[in-house]
Formats: structure tokens, sequence, C-alpha cells
């Protein structure tokens, strides 16, 4: 019987990109080192994602104080990771793509459009995600809202994926040399002796790029692109940071900017004589001039600015306490807060804050970086930090503060 046309053709492309180093073993490993990288991904990015819009039952930890700088490092650094390793995986199971006919069975249906879901969906998270820490964002959807649903659609895919192929998993976790070997430690003769294993097909031979070689390259590729960028979340890292858009001790009093006074159109408003901290509570409503912030108790804090985009930087902060504010307006020390910043416009004019920071003594309305006045476009005059929170809800150019 002749071959449809179809079936012709898938097999002379299998052939053309066959390769003796692909096999099923290493599949399971590229997809156990892939599954690693996702999940801290994942796990992470809920995390930051429910910090800046928090459900009910949402817990704010506010130490130790570099939590954020720490989980928003760790969710940037292991998607830069997962490039590589997805890029790997997805050369490993290339012939497997052109099989013919494209569906078997139903459950061979569930299991290629898994594949479908999830690579397309990885794919373009993870581009999506790299460019945003560039900040660019050259696509028209809104990129926080469709990076999360992302995350889970290709959370729920791989687990669909890893269901279906489980039994293909569980023969293969184990490399065919550490079976061997049980086998014939088991089989050995109680009188001892040695029983040679055959050594595993495509893992040598002279001239033969082999399964152990590609995978000591994915892995230095994996090694490179993190050293070379993670320097910008984890200090001991920075001297190797050469590619990723942030690097410490940059910027205005030696700490990075993501959005300046010019970007806001803040100038003209923070500069202004005029300024004064509006705060309100049920009960009073007190204005504070710059002057009149400085003469009350001032406190120093060291603390990480985090940004989403994955870097961040420990820089001293000197300030009024939030909860010295509280107390000057007859406000309970626990009050949940609204804050509101100068800028015209824009998703992070206002800021709620919860009881947890309120609380915390090492929040603070910022009058000062590391040893001198707030430079404009760290928020001049006044901002607020406060310990394991995003950098977007550290609010800049602060207007007025409410008690909720």
């Amino acid at each position: 019987m002749q071959k449809p046309d179809g079936q012709k053709l898938t097999e002379a492309l299998a052939a053309k990109f066959a390769s003796p180093t692909r096999s099923t073993r290493l599949t399971v490993v590229l997809g156990r080192w892939l599954g690693i990288t996702f999940t801290v991904c994942f796990l992470t990015g809920l995390f930051s994602h429910g910090l800046q819009n928090p459900p009910a039952w949402m817990f704010f930890p506010t130490s130790p104080v570099w939590i954020y700088q720490l989980t928003q490092g760790l969710h940037v650094t292991s998607g830069i990771a997962a490039i590589p390793l997805l890029l790997a995986k997805l050369w490993s199971v290339f012939p497997e793509l052109l099989a013919w006919p494209p569906v078997k069975s139903v459950v061979h249906g569930l299991e290629r459009a898994s594949i479908a879901l999830f690579v397309a969906s990885s794919l373009v998270q993870l581009a999506t995600g790299l460019i945003n820490t560039y900040k660019w964002y050259p696509w028209p959807f809104p990129f926080r809202e469709t990076h999360y649903w992302l995350a889970w659609v290709i959370w729920g895919s791989l687990l669909l994926h890893i269901a279906l192929k489980l039994p293909v998993i569980a023969a293969h976790w184990r490399s065919k040399r550490a079976q061997e070997t049980a086998v014939v430690e088991s089989a050995a003769p109680a009188g001892g002796g040695v029983v040679e294993a055959t050594p595993e097909p495509g893992t040598s031979g002279p001239g033969r790029w082999t399964r152990r070689a590609f995978l000591t390259a994915v892995t230095g590729a994996t090694g490179a692109v993190v050293v070379t960028t993670a320097g910008q979340s984890f200090s001991w890292l920075a001297p190797a940071n050469f590619f990723a858009p942030r690097k410490m001790g940059t910027g205005p009093q030696g700490v990075p900017v993501n959005r300046t006074a010019g970007d806001a159109k803040v100038a003209g408003l923070a500069m202004s004589p005029e300024w004064a901290l509006v705060v309100k509570s049920a009960d009073s409503t007190r204005s504070f001039t710059l002057d009149e912030l400085r003469a009350m108790p001032q406190h120093t804090q060291e603390l990480p600015i985090a940004c989403v985009e994955g870097w961040s930087q420990l820089a001293q902060w000197r300030g009024v306490r939030v909860q010295d504010l509280v107390a000057a307006v007859g406000a309970p020390a626990g009050s949940r807060l609204r804050f509101t910043s100068l800028e015209p416009e824009g998703a992070y004019r206002t800021m709620t804050m919860p009881a947890e920071y309120t609380q915390d003594e090492k929040t603070l309305v910022a009058l000062e970086l590391n040893g001198s006045v707030l430079h404009l476009d760290h928020g001049y005059p006044a901002r607020i930090i406060a310990p394991g929170r995003p950098g977007v809800l550290q609010t800049k150019w602060l207007q007025s503060m409410e008690i909720l």
C-alpha cells in the first residue's frame, strides 16, 4: 500500500532532522528542569500579583524586609532561565511534533492539545515577560492582566501534559545506566563479582555530539543567561550583570529609577513652595508642610526598593514613621491607608496600604535617601517606603494620606 503524501513528507522531515542525541530520557531531564523553573516563576508571580491585587485572605509579610526583593528576583531569574530550557526541550521533541497521523486517539489528541497550548502560551509568556523587564510594550493588550492569566494557562496545560505522560516520565525518570546498575546489583552472585552493564546508546563515541555534552551545553547556556542578568536582583552577582536593563548603584543617589518626574509630569507641583502633605481621617484633617515633616522625629531604615521588572537596590531611607502621622490625626494604629500621588494620571496614582504595613515602624514617609534630600526622580518632596512591597506601591510625590 502506498503511503499518504503527508506521511511521506513527515518521514522525510523526521529523517532529515534525526539525531542520536535525542531520546525520551533527555526529554524527561529537560522537562524536569523546565518544570522547576516554571513552578518557581508561577508561585513567585502569584505572590507579586497578590500584593498588587490582594484577595480578602491575603497575608502581607513585612519581615524579612527583603522578601519581595527575593521573590521577584527569583521570578524574573527563573523566567529568563526557562528560555534556553524551553528551546532545548522543543529541540528534543521536534521529530515527534511531525508524527503522522497528527491524532491517533482521544488520549493522543489531548496530549497534542496540551503540548500545543503549553508551547504557544509559554513562548508568548517568556517573550513578553523578557521585553517587560526593559519597560517596552509594543503590544496592544494590557501586560499585567495577560501575564497573570497566561500563567494559569501554562500551569494548567503543564499539569495536564504531566498527567498524560506520567507513565513515560516514571519509566525514564532515572537514567538507563542507573536502572541497569540496580538490575545488575540485584542479580550479582552472592560470592561477589562484577557484571558489566551495556553503555547507554548515544552517550559516547568518537566525533559524536553526545546527550551528556548536549545537557552540559544547555546547563552552560542557562547558567550564562542567569549569571549575566541576575545581578540586577542579587548583589553578589552584580559584578557579572552585563545584560540586565538595570544595574545596582546607578541612577540618582545611587539608586535606579523606573519612572521619572518628567514621565509623571509632576515637577511643577513637587517643587512648589506651597506643597503640603494632607492627612485625612474621619474626625480630622491636617496638612504638614515639608518643614513641619522635617521637625517631627526622624527615623532611618535600610530597606530595598524592589520592582516588578526584577531589579532591586538596598538603600538608606530617612523620614517620618507612618504610624506617627496616623497618631497625629487620632486614628487607630492598625488603620488601612490610601495614598495619592501628585501624578495627574497613571495606574498607580493611588495606592492602598494594608494595616500590616501601617503598624510596622519601618514604614516611612521618606524625605531623604542615602544621606541627602530625595532627588526629584525618587519622589521629592516625600514618598512612601515600606518593607516587603513592590516598587510600584512605594508611592512617590505624595499628595495625601487617607485613613480608611
